[in-house]
């Protein structure tokens, strides 16, 4: 069978010289499919259809491949397995640095079992971004960039090094320095083409297909605003797709979501996408494609676009898609493409019937739902989850039942309170304000009344629950869209003319997603208008969203503990999960950047901004939100004075050497990469030692115990934390007895590269809550904590409760199996490869679960590690299972994709011991593929073994 079965190629005459592609419509000339059949397919699977048509050879991608997508039923897609072979990958740095880790392991095993260390080597362009490491110190101050980006190389230098090493010694890998931007909105504006190229081997003549993309960050969807189908994957998988495996998938449903209408006045980008991820996380759309149609379109901008595609995550989906239009064509001049590269776009995307018009045919989906864009309101999510979203107006009651319901506070009546903090707008220190939200001086402190009296800097004030304490404007989400940009700055404008400035407890911050934010900032004059209000630039970086608000000043900490008050953080980011933020706030609002902005002045959130004034302006005159509120005209008046698609060429034109700090990284090359033995950043993991050529049988799983008990929607920050490293923690411990100062513990993400560091930050998160730690009273010990019935344990019959850790070492030692149970939505949020790896690496063998997000399932089953689902209609507690019992998982010689595997538990307490609970499960090793993955022990010893028995060749 000839590649070109189906006489797919033809030529495209462009701009930028001859082009071969493989036209689409030749499955129709050749009887495969119907035109209207053609014509009417999502835009998402005509991308996968054209892969599977280019790259079919009848080993890899099967002539049943093409034929299955040509013939995509919309009403109920073939549960069949596809590979999707993908153009290239993007790397952050936090899931970037333990993937060359693994890369260089894999050197080291590659040479142990006899092949050539070189053959391991990405095969598809490789894109890092070192976008995850800065963290704000410093805020509020003109220095602060200065003073973070010089801490920032402090405490990642050996981590750069490393990345240094990785640059020279891998082909296809390019690294994009520190305080360049964050990996998103550099895809967005530089790294994505619209299609790509690649040398053909009969003629050496350039073949076009579409721009396609994994990334190791689960915000990669970013990129689908652009019209590009691309999607976050962990670690491991997108490992296999730099070393040329295909991704394998199960045919996608696609829901079309129609958009009809514009956004009204008062109204932002975010503000459409928290409604967005409301409604389709209420509908359910995990492991589904979602396409956005609709006359919506037709006005509606990439950033408007990128902003709704960035939280495809939030709301489950594995991508969701806007098709290329006019208006993708014209952000590709405007952000400094080539006019060449503009007309290859523009002359593919037609050619194939992939470029939408108003007068595109209405594709087939599979599910369907609809929003007019008028009847979008100011909102806010949280405190919790980004797809509870509260309406600004709605926003002082939620968050009062919230307090009650949620955090166990009291609430008591309106509180009138004024303060010492003189200076702002006017106001003397003993004049009395009736707004609850202004300057105050509160009641003597109590528990009770959930306040503590804070000393700083000279001044005294009185935090209250409800208090914000983070305000930041961070993240991919928001700060590549000039529209809310420009809000916030007109927002800090309005208010600096009338006197305004934040709360004196508020810890303000910016981060640009590139440094072209920051030259329409200063164009439009808006930079001095946000630092007045403490919004300098702190990094250019993912910063408070990824978990690196930095530290709290010391007398906020301080005070917060003291009463345990809880106090909120509003930010311009797409996660709020508790205890990302800051260890020490837990209530998390997500909103737009001039809300953000309007908090800070407000100091709380226990306020009705609709209605009350913000605070006092300088002639004694109460300010409202409406007084501060940019209209749209007002934003793009600014936006055509201050932007310019010069500013792009400029930022982006040494993009890769423009920072003289990693310049002066020494440059290293070698095959093998040397492990220091006493770095606390880089070790060589544990992954390979011992490997053969061959893997193991299967086993059944006997006697396991369970080392965490978990509830519903337990995310990736739960499993693997990012953020801070807590010192009695023991990733904590670990680092004090390497003699690190806890000053230089950075972060959890930053020491990804150190398996030592992640086993035992694995499950430490400090708000996880395993029902194994309960006491006697029932009520959970929060943090790090298990119940441990090892021999060793201390307490065989009741268990001893310890560190998680330590627990599974104690296991380890005696050689017992483990198993994690846990409810609804198990893994959801980011994709984080490490929420696998620490699993693996504690020794658990299975994760038994209700439902599992889509990343984190896929990161289970590339680390060995077994995803099994209860039966609709049966839960752990149901069963009666208490996590005391030990389980044994019949586990086939061969794993069959979605096949029934039976349980049976044994109970070990109380007067029922010796009781078995026999249940089955549903295995969720999804497809053929992961089968032989999970079969290998993992992606990475298939790809291995792969690899060394076909001499080096790619698959």
């Amino acid at each position: 069978m000839t590649p070109d079965t189906f006489q797919a190629r033809a030529t495209l005459p462009c701009k930028a010289g001859e082009h071969l592609y493989f036209d689409l419509n030749a499955l129709v000339n050749a009887g495969v499919m119907s035109k209207e059949k053609l014509a009417r397919l999502p835009f998402s699977i005509k991308v996968l259809l054209e892969s599977a048509l280019r790259n079919f050879d009848g080993f890899i991608v099967s002539e049943q491949d093409v034929r299955g997508l040509a013939n995509w039923n919309a009403a109920a897609p073939n549960e069949v397995e596809i590979p999707f072979l993908l153009g290239r990958v993007v790397l952050q740095d936090f899931t970037g640095v333990p993937c060359v880790v693994d890369l260089a392991a894999m050197r080291d095993a590659m040479k142990a079992l006899g092949g050539d260390p070189k053959s391991i080597n990405p095969l598809v362009p490789c894109d890092l971004v070192i976008d995850h490491s800065v963290q704000v110190d410093e805020f509020g101050s003109k220095v602060a960039l200065t003073i973070n980006a010089k801490k920032e190389f402090e405490r990642n230098r050996e981590r750069y090094e490393f990345l240094k090493w990785g640059q020279q010694s891998l082909s296809n890998f390019s690294v994009v320095p520190p305080a360049t931007g964050i990996v998103h909105q550099v895809n967005l504006e530089y790294l994505a083409k619209g299609v790509l190229t690649r040398e053909d081997e009969q003629t050496g003549k350039p073949v076009a297909f579409p721009d396609s993309l994994v990334g190791t960050d689960s915000h990669t969807t970013m990129i689908n605003g652009l019209g590009v189908v691309g999607w976050g994957v962990g670690g491991i998988e997108a490992e296999a797709v730099m070393l040329g495996q295909p991704v394998y998938m199960l045919t996608p449903k696609v829901v079309g979501f129609k958009l009809t209408g514009k956004l009204p006045e008062g109204s932002t980008a975010t503000d459409l996408v928290l409604t967005v991820t409301q409604m389709l996380r209420a509908h359910g759309v995990v492991e589904k494609f979602v396409e956005f149609y609709g006359p919506g379109l037709d006005a509606m901008s990439i950033p408007d676009r990128a902003t709704i595609a960035n939280m495809a995550p939030e709301y489950g989906a594995t991508m969701g898609l806007f098709p290329v239009d006019q208006v993708t064509l014209d952000f590709l001049r405007f952000t400094g493409r080539s006019e060449e590269l503009v007309d290859l776009v523009e002359k593919y995307y037609k050619a194939q019937g992939m470029f939408r018009t108003p007068a595109s045919p209405e594709p087939e989906f599979t599910e369907r739902l609809e929003l007019d864009l008028s009847t979008v309101q100011p909102s806010l999510a949280g405190p919790r989850r980004p797809q509870d979203r509260v309406l600004l107006s709605e926003m002082k009651p939620r968050w009062r039942k919230e307090l009650v319901d949620t955090f166990g506070k009291s609430c008591g009546s309106e509180i009138v309170r004024h303060d010492s903090w003189a200076g702002e707008g006017g106001q003397s220190a003993t004049k009395r304000v009736g707004a609850v939200n202004v300057p105050r001086s509160g009641p003597a402190e109590s528990k009770e009344k959930g306040c503590s009296v804070v000393e700083m800097d000279g001044r005294s004030f009185t935090l209250h629950h409800g208090d914000v304490v983070i305000a930041a404007i961070t993240s991919c989400t928001n700060t590549s869209n000039p529209d809310v940009m420009i809000a916030a700055g007109l927002v800090a404008r309005k208010a600096r003319a009338l006197g305004l400035t934040r709360k004196p407890w508020v810890k303000t911050s910016l981060a640009p997603g590139s440094k072209v934010v920051t030259a329409y900032f200063d164009k439009g004059g808006l930079s001095e208008d946000l630092d007045a209000l403490g919004f300098h630039t702190v990094g250019y970086g993912c910063t408070t969203c990824i978990g690196n608000s930095g530290p709290l000043p010391t007398p906020i900490e301080e005070g917060v503990k003291r009463n345990d008050l809880v106090v909120a953080s509003v930010l311009s980011g797409n996660r709020n999960f508790e205890g990302r933020i800051n260890p020490y706030i837990k209530a998390n609002y997500l909103a737009s950047p001039p809300l953000v902005v309007a908090y800070a002045i407000a100091g709380t959130v226990d306020i009705d901004v609709a209605n009350e004034p913000l605070a006092v302006g300088k002639d004694g005159k109460p300010v409202f939100l409406k007084d501060i509120w940019p209209t749209h005209a007002e934003v793009q008046a600014v936006k055509a004075q201050c932007m310019s698609p010069e500013q792009y060429r400029s930022q982006y034109a040494k993009v890769f050497d423009g920072n003289p700090e990693w310049n002066a990284v020494p440059i290293s090359r070698s095959d093998l990469y040397e492990w220091n033995d006493r770095s606390t950043y880089i070790q060589q993991p544990p992954y390979f030692e011992g490997m053969s050529d061959t893997p193991p049988a299967l086993r059944p799983i006997e006697g396991a115990r369970c080392l965490a008990f978990l509830g519903d929607s337990v995310t990736t920050d739960h499993i693997s934390p990012a953020g801070d490293i807590a010192v009695d923690s023991p990733a904590g411990k670990y680092l004090q007895d390497q003699g690190v100062p806890v000053s230089m513990f950075n972060s959890y993400g930053s020491r990804r590269g150190n398996d030592r560091v992640m086993t035992r930050g694995t499950f430490g998160n400090i708000r996880i809550k395993n029902r194994l730690a309960a006491g006697d009273d029932g009520k959970i010990k929060e943090g790090w904590w298990t119940r441990d019935f090892s021999q060793k344990g201390g307490q065989p019959r009741t268990g001893l409760v310890c560190p998680i850790y330590d627990a599974a070492m104690r296991y380890r030692a005696e050689d017992t199996p483990l198993v994690v149970l846990a409810g609804k939505d198990y893994g959801m949020g980011s994709s984080r490869d490490w929420a696998a790896k620490g699993t693996n690496l504690l020794g658990v063998r299975a994760v038994i679960s209700e439902s599992f997000e889509r990343i984190h399932r896929s990161n289970l089953v590339g680390m060995g590690v077994l995803p099994l689902n209860f039966m609709p209609g049966q839960t752990a507690l149901s069963l009666g299972l208490d996590g005391s019992e030990t389980f044994d998982i019949e586990l086939p010689e061969k794993i069959e994709p979605r096949q029934v595997i039976r349980i049976v538990a044994t109970r070990t307490l109380g007067e029922h011991k010796g009781k078995r609970v026999e249940f089955e499960t549903r295995c969720r090793v999804d497809t053929p593929v992961e089968a032989e993955y999970f079969r290998h022990g993992g992606i990475l010893h298939f790809v291995l073994r792969r690899i060394l028995n076909e001499a080096g060749q790619p698959a």
